[in-house]
């Protein structure tokens, strides 16, 4: 062939297009459509990954929880990036702390793990509305994930935030990520907008650059496949253990006759809905299944390897009802909510070591636990005893010191809405009123004197999601979007009605995100409409997180009663923290916060989870740890709660550990 002349060589060496003998390759990551796979650097490349949301798993656990995935022989991992969960209002933007997701993707860098990653704006994830931002529902009529105009301006103000940020972590450019997902399972929705796909790929190409590989994710449904994918993004699918893999990836064969098989979601597990049972999938199940795909050549993501919690972020799906996740995330999933190894997770590994080396060392271990026992509010003793491994049985009673304080809720609206309450003739949505999650007490007067029984009612799926009502402050009862609607109620003329509307989470899958909440009707007494409210929308973790009730002076008391009441209290550890699980033997329903950091929902008669999952990270050492639940529906009479070293899912503790009198 003729030689090249040294002015066109010199401009291709200093364009880059050529490299020298002994000088690395340019870092690419591209699919190859000839042999089916992609390419790294040149060379065939097959990834073995796992999710982890590292929104749910506090900071200090990162590392710990990365370094097994990568002893489990992944080579990647999948992270979503919830955008809720950074710009809390319109502007307003929080990267630090349990926030910094660049922090985390940094981290997994350092430990030599490629990064696939899922910015949305959509992602599911049973996260709250998905991570769509709820302040998008203070424009009522806007269209979410569609090319209306106000939802992309949002977008693309979000993208223009959040892209730059991943730009220089891209693996062409010297980083970890290889792959970046454009939206989540579209092909689900019903909006079916092929021009808001292109909206998307637009934004994406123009911030990440022409490169990165963009994919999209979808069932292996044909119609979803149809409405969730588009030319330019490379389409692949997902499904669980037991689904016939040659039928799987012969869908994503309908869409992309070339290119390599992905299963971007393995299911491991599945997620808990309140008032079902808790869900297990068996390890054999989950190997066999990843051992099928891995003997097709496939790269395979395992949906979800390492979970952890939901604060106020947990999500609901729509399937002919409203059903909301529990708090716990823990998907029986290989890595369990608090991060330790499972059979599964060994069962895992040990088909990954069929087709490609482990990593050397052995596979770090549980973390400790330690049960602390009964947290008895009228009583005072001490323990000394120090963090122990799991041991799977239940503690001997412990009584740790602990003192007691209790406030009725509607005697500290003051507090909790310092911004003073809002009059409407009729009651307005918590997007109205520019509230995101937690809970608004609807206050109106009875208009008559109610000498019998009257029923106040509410319209089918107009109480978004539980309302608790009380007259002249005593608690009567509970109405529910999925269940009661109508309560008697006796009364005078002028008698205080209060209703307080609790968030369970909005909608993260279904027919549609746009999911309103508190009163979206009216309230009527025997069918007359309700009016004159005065609406509190209540900033609980705001005051907790800055000292109450620890810093004020309620009444004392060692007594539970009904309705809506915050318990509160302090108790030192024996010396040292360890992870450990609370039970609430004999309460209702409500919230716990600890040394201010809200822990989420317990709900032990609706089920199936019965504790909640506390981070050694969150306690004190050696000084008062402060305890605060919001008890909604009553307390037991000796208000007690019992610290486990193990979960509860699906079932309750004997007679034998009933609460100490």
């Amino acid at each position: 062939p003729a030689r090249m002349e040294l002015p066109a060589l010199t401009l291709l060496l200093a364009a880059g297009l050529l490299h020298t003998q002994g000088s690395p390759p340019a870092r690419s990551f591209e699919l190859d459509y000839e042999e089916n796979c992609f390419r790294k650097d040149g060379a065939p490349f097959r990834y073995i990954s796992g999710s982890i949301h590292y929104a749910r798993v506090p900071r200090p656990a990162w590392r710990n929880r990365l370094l097994k995935m990568y002893m489990s022989g992944l080579s990647t991992v999948q992270v979503y990036v919830p955008w809720n969960y950074h710009e809390l209002l319109p502007g307003v933007y929080d990267f630090s702390g349990d926030r910094d997701v660049e922090a985390f993707l940094d981290l997994t860098a350092e430990l030599g793990l490629l990064v696939i990653l899922r910015p949305g704006p959509y992602i599911c994830a049973e996260w709250e509305m998905g991570g769509l931002p709820a302040w998008l529902l203070w424009k009522p009529d806007i269209v979410l994930r569609s090319s209306d105009p106000a939802y992309l301006a949002a977008v693309d103000s979000w993208l223009h935030v959040l892209l730059p940020k991943i730009k220089p972590r891209l693996y062409q450019y010297g980083g970890n990520i290889i792959s970046v997902q454009v939206e989540n399972e579209y092909g689900s929705y019903y909006a079916c907008d092929y021009e808001y796909l292109r909206h998307l790929l637009g934004s994406f190409r123009a911030l990440l650059g022409s490169e990165v590989l963009l994919f999209t994710t979808d069932s292996a449904r044909a119609e979803e496949l149809q409405c969730g994918t588009l030319r330019g993004l490379y389409a692949t699918v997902d499904f669980g253990p037991g689904s016939n893999v040659t039928e799987a990836f012969g869908a994503q064969r309908w869409v992309e006759p070339k290119g390599p098989l992905v299963n971007s979601e393995y299911y491991t597990g599945w997620l808990d809905y309140w008032g079902e049972a808790h869900a297990s999938t068996s390890s054999a199940q989950v190997a066999q299944g990843l051992e099928d795909m891995l003997q097709l050549g496939a790269s395979v993501n395992m949906q979800v390897v390492s979970l952890g919690r939901d604060t106020i972020w947990g999500g609901a799906d729509f399937k002919d009802q409203y059903k909301p996740v529990t708090t716990s995330y823990d998907y029986d999933a290989p890595l369990s909510e608090a991060g330790d190894p499972t059979e599964k997770l060994f069962a895992i590994r040990t088909v990954i070591s069929k087709f490609q080396p482990l990593p050397v060392g052995p596979m770090p271990p549980a973390t400790p636990k330690y049960a602390y026992g009964w947290v008895a509010l009228q009583k005072v003793s001490a323990c000394s005893k120090g963090c122990a491994a799991p041991a799977w049985h239940y503690p001997v009673t412990l009584h740790l010191p602990l003192s007691l304080q209790y406030a009725d809720l509607l005697d500290v609206l003051d507090v909790l809405c310092p911004s003073r309450p809002i009059q409407s003739q009729f009651p307005v949505t918590f997007e109205a009123i520019k509230q995101a999650h937690g809970f608004v007490v609807y206050r109106t007067q009875l208009p008559r004197d109610l000498l019998n029984p009257a029923t106040l009612g509410a319209s089918p799926h107009s109480i978004c999601d539980r309302g608790y009502v009380m007259l002249q402050k005593e608690y009567q009862g509970t109405l529910e979007r999925e269940g009661q609607t109508t309560l008697h109620v006796m009364g005078r003329e002028g008698d205080t009605l209060d209703v307080l509307l609790e968030n369970m989470g909005r909608i993260s899958f279904g027919a549609n995100v746009s999911d309103f909440k508190g009163l979206l009707g009216n309230l009527s007494l025997d069918s007359s409409p309700l009016s004159n409210w005065l609406i509190y929308p209540l900033d609980i973790d705001s005051a907790v997180q800055q000292g109450w009730p620890h810093a004020a002076l309620p009444k004392p008391s060692s007594r539970g009663r009904a309705g809506p009441a915050f318990y509160s209290g302090t108790f030192k550890t024996p010396g040292i923290t360890c992870d450990t699980f609370v039970q609430f033997p004999g309460w209702g329903k409500g919230q716990l916060w600890i040394n201010g950091f809200n822990l989420g929902r317990y709900w032990p008669h609706r089920g199936p989870q019965q504790t909640l999952f506390v981070p050694g990270s969150v306690l004190h050492a050696g000084q008062p740890n402060n305890i605060t639940v919001l008890e909604l529906e009553g307390a037991p009479p000796t208000p007690s709660l019992l610290f486990l070293d193990q979960p509860l899912f699906n079932r309750t503790l004997s007679r034998s550990t009933a609460a100490p009198q």
